[in-house]
């Protein structure tokens, strides 16, 4: 078995509404559940993005440095992600569009390790 990442941007998913919480919200807590189901559910999670602070260390300086606020300024952000324990990556697609479809947004996929 071989992990994969499935996650998306925030900025794919957009803010969301009350009526996303009562009508998609079930249905994306249904594919985990079916996740956990199937054995392959390792983890799953959002990020908050009302935090009041974002840290990161870096030490390609050769010097740790711990600040506060985002390493990288970026266009995007992550916005969640799941992580599955799956037979090969045509599997983990598989997981993916039920999330895609679940929510409403693009998932990626990405092999972990």
């Amino acid at each position: 078995m071989t992990q994969y990442i499935v996650y998306f941007n925030q900025q794919w998913a957009g803010d969301h509404s009350e009526e996303w919480f009562i009508s998609r919200g079930p249905l994306a807590k249904a594919v985990v559940a079916e996740m956990k189901d199937a054995g392959v559910y390792v983890f799953a999670g959002g990020l908050d993005e009302d935090v009041d602070r974002v840290f990161s260390a870096d030490a390609t300086s050769g010097t740790l440095l711990i600040s506060d606020g985002p390493y990288v300024a970026g266009k995007e952000s992550l916005g969640g992600l799941t992580i599955i324990d799956v037979a090969d990556v045509g599997v983990a697609k598989m997981w993916a569009g039920k999330l895609a479809e679940a929510c409403g947004w693009p998932q990626e996929v990405r092999r972990i390790g």
